[in-house]
Order: structure tokens, then C-alpha cells, then sequence
């Protein structure tokens, strides 16, 4: 049988699936595209099919408050920054009464499955009030068409916000919203909402908002962590501790840890309020145990080390600093320490070392000298912990230098403006490669770092002064230790006089 269509048979059948079109589209009922492109022109969007994302995604955190928030794994750096191979939850949350209250909403990479929850949640009904905790891009990113879809919700929010929002969308609120204070109120039915101002946490504009019948408080970005929900939308449904903590502290000490004093404000405000539900905008929400993670709060925000250990961060490109951090490591830990991390500052991501400085109580920085300078990476990793505000940490430190180190003196001036920072044992300068004579060196500041930890020693609290002076060649950069410079000194490596050195 052939199966062949002529030229004219085609055009027939074409003709004929138009005509089919046109009889569809006249009948009012099934115009969907019609009705489509209506609300296109309205400024609305499709909305996906109704209630199917919300019936499958959104959970009750109580009988009233409903959770409409949604993950997205396809995301690789966070802020354009941070990597989140386990991705992030964007998290928004509804409260049903007399009136209806959406509580924040969520980057625009997820807006479609959003609406289609919060379309699935409220049914139908009026959404009144749009509460805005925190203007941040991926909690607000939705604002503006929140507002087109529900035009009698009224937005509340600081001054601050206000503000920052008209600088995010071209939408004039002002006829629309309602600005709160500290201690501020509004009554939603059987439910009163009262706000909590917490600025630099970690915007200024920042503000939480407590539910007295639910006693949950909207914490904007407080007690979030990096990671995708997965199905599992209490931190009690995991094993958070080990699978979700790091992420938790990663996520506290690189996005709010430079603020550890407003979290602190935060807290004691916090403590006069009977909380029974912790509701971030990122990761799992507190229902239980709550002063677990109260606890590691504010050990982060009062930068109090959250555990005894050492992390040892080297930067190395030949393999000697990194020879010299693998030998005292190993020496800590035969010493009786068993929490020891080694870390390349070349390779491992710098959020990472942010966080496991936040964990650790002591530190001990290993470095070549690069450019008469510190290893870049290590000096950028340097940089971010000032950046951070980290404190209260024992510092020890390793330079090397093939002719010239003095990467040790460049870190610890860096470290010495960390406030309440302490040093355990002496530098050590290795030269290219350690050798057998910088054993004992390395064997003593092991000894040091070890007795501190174990809380045999106390450490200084701030860096030695130079047992020797240092010169350096302005032509070459070798470097002469002694009292004094001799004044018929020659540089070894170029030959040059005493007056090409200067005291560094």
C-alpha cells in the first residue's frame, strides 16, 4: 500500500485542520488561548495548571500557615559566589485567616512552580497582605508581579525596604503600604502579627515578624542554610547535624557573619519571646530543638570557636610548605588532638575555609613568600576573614621563601588586627624545602599549638616580637637576619652593598 500524499491532498488537509481551529476557538468555553492572551495583555502570565504544583509541593507547617516555597537545584553559585552543589530552597510561607498574609517570595529562577503554589493555596480567595522581611533579590524577586495578580494586597515592610523596593521595580507602592516599626502590630483575624526590626542581618532594611497563636517567627535569612529541600521540610525529618550543619554554618558565616553584633541584638530580643517555630527564607524550618540551633548562633555571631580543633591552611606550589603543614599536622595530632583539618588554599573554595575558621579554635597558616608578598590565594583568604570580622582565634604560622621569607611577618601583620586573636609557638621559616634541621621547629610549634588546644598553655595574645632584624635587598629581595647589618655586608645573590638594603 502506498503511503504517498499528493501536494493538493496536503493543502486539503491543512485546510481542513483550520477550519477544525477556528471551530474551537468560537466556542467561548474552550478558548483558552484567547482567554491566554487576555490576561498577557493584563500583565498576567499563564499560571500552569491549577493546584498542581501546590497540591504536591506545598506542606502545613501548623493548620494555618502553609508552606509555598520552592527549591532549585540547577543553581551552581550562590550570590555568584558560593557553590551549592546541593543547590538552595527559596522559602515562602501563606497564612490563612480573615485575612490572608503571603510571607515573602522568591527568586525569579522559580516564580513559575511559586505561583502555581500559592495560586494552589489560596483557592480563590483575596491575598491582603504581602509581609516583606527582606528585600534581597532571591526573596523579593516576585514582589512586583505579586502585585499585578493580587491588587488589593497591601505590602508591609520598614521604611528601608520601602525604599529599596522602588529601587528594585518600577512600581509605586505608596497608596499600597503599610510601614512598621519596632514592636508594631497588625491584626489578621485570630492571629496578630508583631514585627522585630533586625537591621545588617544582613541588610538593613531587615526585619523578622512573630505570630503570636502559631509562636512562629519569620526570621527573613536567620537560621538558613545552603540546600534543596527534599520533600522534607522540618530540620527533624533529617539528620541535620551531620548532613545539613555544614551547609547551616557555611551559609551563617559567609552571608551574615561579618554582623555577629546585630545577630547578637537579634537573639536577646529573641529571648523575651516564646518561639516554638523558626521559619527562615532558606532550609529546613525549627520545630523542635530549637536551642540546639540557638546555641550554635550564637556561638557563630559571638565568634566564640564552636569546637577545639585546628584547621591547618597551606599554600604551597612546589610541594615544600605543603611537606612542612602535612609534618606539623601529623605531630598535633600524635600529640592528642583528633580534630586536625589540612586545607590547599589554592583548592579549597575560600566559603569553605570561612566556615571552618568560624568552627575552630585554632588556625595555623602556612605560606611561600610569592612576589616579596603573601601567596595571593592565601592573602585573598587572609583578606576574607578580616572581611568576616572573625575573632578570638590562636594563630600560628610557617612561611618559606628560597631566598627571601617573609611571608610570616606580611600574614600575622594581617591577623593582628582580627580582634582578640592570639598566637601559639614561634615562626617557622623554612627555606624552598623543610630538611632535617627544621624538625624541631616544626616538632615546637606542633608542641605549641597542641598544649594550647589541650589547655596546657596559654598563647600569647599577640604575635612575638622578631628575635633578629630583617634587611632586604631592593635589588634582588634576599633578606639578611642579624642584629645588625654589617657594614661591608654584600648581597650573596647579586653583589649588591649595604646601601641597597632597607630594614623591612
Amino acid at each position: 500500500m502506498s503511503h504517498e500524499i499528493t501536494r493538493r491532498d496536503f493543502l486539503k488537509a491543512g485546510a481542513v485542520g483550520l477550519a477544525a481551529t477556528s471551530v474551537l476557538g468560537s466556542v467561548g468555553s474552550m478558548n483558552v488561548f484567547a482567554e491566554g492572551n487576555k490576561k498577557q495583555q493584563a500583565g498576567i502570565p499563564f499560571e500552569g495548571k491549577k493546584k498542581f504544583a501546590g497540591i504536591g509541593s506545598c506542606r502545613e507547617v501548623t493548620e494555618d500557615v502553609i508552606y509555598v516555597g520552592v527549591s532549585d537545584r540547577r543553581i551552581q553559585l550562590f550570590e555568584n559566589v558560593y557553590p551549592i552543589p546541593r543547590g538552595v530552597a527559596y522559602n515562602s510561607y501563606v497564612l490563612l485567616d480573615e485575612k490572608n498574609v503571603l510571607f515573602d517570595t522568591v527568586d525569579r529562577s522559580v516564580t513559575g512552580q511559586f505561583f502555581e503554589n500559592l495560586t494552589a493555596v489560596l483557592d480563590g480567595k483575596k491575598l491582603d497582605y504581602l509581609v516583606v522581611n527582606h528585600m534581597e533579590p532571591d526573596h523579593s524577586s516576585a514582589i512586583s508581579e505579586v502585585l499585578v495578580r493580587y491588587p488589593e494586597a497591601k505590602v508591609v515592610c520598614t521604611k528601608a525596604a520601602s525604599v529599596i523596593l522602588n529601587q528594585f521595580f518600577a512600581c509605586d507602592i505608596s497608596g499600597r503600604s503599610v510601614i512598621v516599626g519596632e514592636g508594631d502590630t497588625l491584626k489578621v483575624g485570630k492571629h496578630t502579627l508583631t514585627f522585630v526590626m533586625a537591621p545588617m542581618v544582613h541588610w538593613p532594611e531587615v526585619m523578622m515578624t512573630y505570630d503570636n497563636v502559631s509562636g512562629i517567627l519569620f526570621s527573613a535569612d536567620a537560621f538558613g542554610s545552603f540546600g534543596a529541600l527534599n520533600g522534607n521540610l522540618f530540620a527533624d525529618e533529617v539528620n541535620f547535624e551531620e548532613d545539613w550543619l555544614p551547609d547551616a554554618r557555611r551559609y551563617y558565616c559567609n552571608i551574615v557573619g561579618k554582623y555577629g553584633k546585630q545577630v547578637q541584638s537579634v537573639l536577646a530580643k529573641a529571648g523575651g519571646v516564646d518561639i516554638k517555630i523558626l521559619c527562615s527564607t532558606h532550609g529546613p524550618v525549627w520545630r523542635k530543638n530549637l536551642g540546639w540551633i540557638l546555641n550554635k548562633y550564637s556561638l557563630w555571631s559571638s565568634y566564640t570557636p564552636e569546637d577545639k580543633a585546628v584547621m591547618i591552611v597551606y599554600g604551597s606550589v612546589y610541594g615544600g610548605t605543603e611537606s612542612a603543614a602535612n609534618a606539623v599536622a601529623a605531630k598535633i595530632s600524635q600529640s592528642g588532638v583528633s580534630d586536625v583539618a589540612v586545607y590547599d588554599v589554592s583548592k579549597t573554595h575560600v566559603s569553605e575555609l570561612i566556615s571552618e575558621a568560624f568552627r575552630c579554635s585554632h588556625i595555623v597558616l602556612a605560606s611561600i613568600t610569592y612576589n616579596m608578598g603573601i601567596f595571593t590565594p592565601m592573602k585573598n583568604f587572609l583578606l576574607d576573614l578580616e572581611a568576616h570580622n572573625l575573632q578570638n582565634r590562636c594563630f600560628s604560622f610557617i612561611e618559606n621563601g628560597s631566598w627571601s621569607p617573609v611571608s610570616g611577618k606580611q600574614m600575622k601583620e594581617i591577623i593582628d588586627r582580627l580582634e582578640g586573636s592570639r598566637v601559639a609557638g614561634k615562626t617557622v621559616t623554612i627555606k624552598s624545602s623543610p630538611s632535617s634541621k627544621d624538625s624541631g621547629a616544626l616538632t615546637e610549634l606542633a608542641t605549641a599549638v597542641s598544649e594550647s588546644v589541650l589547655g596546657k598553655s596559654q598563647p600569647e595574645e599577640k604575635a612575638e616580637a622578631a628575635a633578629s632584624k630583617k634587611w632586604v635587598c631592593t635589588i634582588c629581595g634576599y633578606v639578611y637576619e642579624g642584629d645588625k647589618l654589617p657594614e661591608d655586608y654584600k648581597c650573596p645573590l647579586c653583589g649588591a652593598g649595604v646601601n641597597a638594603f632597607k630594614e623591612a
